[in-house]
């Protein structure tokens, strides 16, 4: 299958450089760019695209921009470009819902790995981002007491929640409904007292459940 991106960056040398070397590779289409957060909040509702690629834009910030995609085109993966690489931001990106995060210094063989794993449904973090994960690990991950470990349903969901998957691809994925991925996601959440998707993500790394992109 054709992977759709979208490319959404302030800077008209930038969205040149991405629609440039993607457009190289198999399988990748750019449907559309945008250099401001509302023109790319429409244009990726018109489109649907499989990925956006970028939220550096003026009008909204990127975790706005990336609250919005997430939930008004729930089927579209996020993946941030940016060059921030602060944990504090990268945590704050990923419970708005991205999927992805590259910094814009990475090689550009880099981006391509991340644009299909976030096609695929995958969580795909900077080599340089998830080291600093790990420190934090190192340091400890802080979290509440809870009455008991998640069923192994419970986990099954919280890892492809992890993952990038949404509530609806979780329930097609488990043959359940949506209901019951969210009953599922709540009490997990609530045993491990995981307050975020980060750290949903934060404790997904710990475990080592996220697949190698």
């Amino acid at each position: 299958m054709t992977v759709r991106i979208f490319i959404a960056d302030e800077h008209a040398v930038v969205r040149a450089g991405v629609r440039r070397l993607l457009e190289q590779e198999p399988g990748i289409e750019v449907v559309g760019e945008a250099a401001d957060g509302f023109t790319a909040l429409r244009r990726a509702r018109e489109l649907g695209p499989d990925v956006v690629v970028g939220i550096s834009l003026p009008g909204l910030d990127g975790i706005s921009a990336t609250e919005r995609l997430s939930r008004e085109c729930p089927e579209t993966g996020v993946l941030a470009l940016t060059v921030h690489e602060q944990s504090g931001y990268v945590r704050r990106l990923l419970a708005a819902g991205a999927r992805g995060y590259v910094l814009k210094s990475a090689a550009p063989e880099e981006l391509v790995r991340a644009v299909r794993a976030v096609a695929d449904g995958r969580l795909y973090l900077d080599p340089s981002i998830s080291g600093m994960f790990g420190d934090l690990y190192r340091r400890g991950f802080e979290r509440g007491p809870s009455a008991s470990e998640p069923t192994a349903r419970e986990s099954e969901v919280l890892r492809l929640i992890a993952e990038g998957y949404t509530n609806k691809e979780i329930a097609s994925r488990l043959a359940v409904s949506v209901k019951t991925v969210e009953t599922h996601k709540s009490r997990s959440m609530g045993k491990l007292g995981l307050q975020s998707r980060a750290e949903v993500v934060q404790y997904a790394l710990q475990r080592r459940w996220l697949r190698e992109a």
